[in-house]
């Protein structure tokens, strides 16, 4: 993977003086215009067509690109992460990178940088296909130092950015994180109810299949009503309600499967549980009870609830191999969703005997500093963004405003632009890290 042998120093048909003005353009350039700025500077000294730049100071997003979108698919990360890997910090590396589609593979020159105050990033240069020859030394070279003055102007301007601009990139990223583990362990525990159903020993082959299909289609239609667990922006609701409706869930789950379910009733039975608090809550007994029902020889679940003081702890143990670690994917997933909330995860597994996982949430976690909205956002535009985020529809907030439902629109469409955001839901949870709409309150 060496970059070329020859040890030309021409910069290419740009020129030094072209090539120094067009650094001085890109360094005046606003973020979302760096990465076409810089493709323009490199076209002189690396032939390329495409830009694609895995970073890892981006919430949002740690995928940005210029050039051809369709080679951002989803196997570009990996590839990336890949090359990101194999090249050397003070060296750029020619490769081929399976981007696009079908995976085909194209010709990169992998450039990584990492300034002061960065995560790191790496720059891959897909270079036009007719190029089967790496770039030489020397081109490499000067891509290598482009890219670093680059990745210097990013972070200073990443630095400058407003801090509601970088709340809204981590409120959005765990919004997306949020959904996308709700999704998983809705589908999953579908598909564990299901194939319950068709191993069950009870059941004749003819019943089984009739319940498998009953049971399939109550789960798409739970999947596509959006139904899952406590909503993590909603009002507070009891130890009980919440307890009430994950055991429904988990007794459904193991009706047709040849594992005991216990559960332990909770005291404190009427204490509030903050809307952050109940959906952890509910989602981490829910992940580790599917956790623990992918292991063999399983014959017993129990689920217990407790509250001590200002803590809510959760219990779920098997009688299972005791195998389990915090390596497992399933068990890594909750400490990672439980990671915002100051909770304590400990798993003990015993080889023979079992596990036991025990997390402990604060009922108050500490108080972080929110940002504010952007000074963008008009004051108009923060009344609609309260009642988008309280769940009211276009018609709803065109009555409460005394606005019609195409004014309506138009500040929705602002108020997406001007977050950089790119649904209504990732919206609300904007406003929720600034404070705009409190936990179960209406808008007045």
């Amino acid at each position: 993977m060496d970059a070329g042998a020859n040890e030309e120093t021409d910069t290419g048909p740009a020129g030094p003086e072209r090539l120094l003005t067009g650094v001085v353009d890109l360094l005046r350039a606003p973020l979302p215009e760096v990465l076409g700025r810089l493709s323009k500077v490199l076209a002189g000294v690396v032939p390329h067509h495409t830009l694609l730049l895995l970073t890892g100071d981006c919430a949002a997003s740690a995928l940005k690109w210029h050039g051809d979108a369709t080679l951002t698919g989803p196997g570009a990360l990996a590839e990336l992460r890949r090359l990101a890997e194999e090249v050397a910090m003070d060296e750029p590396c020619f490769d081929r990178a399976a981007l696009g589609p079908a995976g085909e593979r194209h010709p990169v020159l992998a450039v990584p940088a990492r300034p002061s105050g960065s995560a790191g990033a790496l720059l891959a240069v897909v270079l036009d296909e007719d190029r089967a020859a790496p770039p030489t030394r020397a081109r490499a070279r000067i891509a290598w130092l482009l890219w670093q003055l680059t990745s210097v102007h990013i972070a200073t301007l990443n630095a400058r950015m407003e801090p509601a601009k970088l709340g809204v990139g981590r409120a959005v990223a765990d919004e997306r994180a949020r959904l996308a583990a709700e999704l998983t362990d809705a589908q999953a525990m579908a598909l564990t109810t299901v194939l319950g159903a068709l191993r069950s020993r009870a059941l004749t082959d003819a019943a089984a299949r009739a319940t498998a299909t009953d049971l399939a289609a109550a789960a798409l239609v739970e999947l596509r009503a959006g139904e899952r667990g406590p909503d993590a922006a909603g009002p507070a609701e009891s130890v009980a309600d919440v307890f009430s409706r994950l055991a429904d869930k988990l007794v459904l789950l193991m009706r047709h499967n040849d594992v005991r379910l216990e559960l332990g009733e909770p005291d404190e039975p009427a204490r509030l549980l903050p809307a952050p608090v109940a959906g952890a809550a509910y989602a981490t007994v829910r992940g580790a009870v599917l956790t623990m029902l992918e292991q063999p020889g399983l014959g017993r679940v129990r689920v217990a609830w407790t509250v001590n003081g200002g803590t809510l702890r959760l219990s779920v143990r098997d009688d299972g191999p005791g195998e389990l670690t915090t390596d497992h994917p399933g068990i890594r997933r909750l400490v990672e969703g439980l990671a915002a909330l100051d909770a304590e995860l400990t798993l003990d597994a015993v080889p023979g005997w079992g596990s036991t996982l025990v997390v402990s949430l604060p009922l108050a976690s500490a108080e972080r500093p929110r940002p504010r909205p952007p000074a963008s956002l008009n004051p108009r535009e923060l009344d609609v963004l309260r009642l988008l985020s309280s769940g009211h529809r276009n018609r709803r907030i065109a009555e409460l405003l005394h606005i019609s439902e195409h004014t309506v629109k138009f500040h929705v469409a602002n108020i997406l632009d001007k977050l950089d955001v790119a649904s209504r839901g990732e919206a609300a949870a904007a406003a929720r890290s600034f404070g705009l709409v409190e936990e179960g309150a209406p808008f007045a």
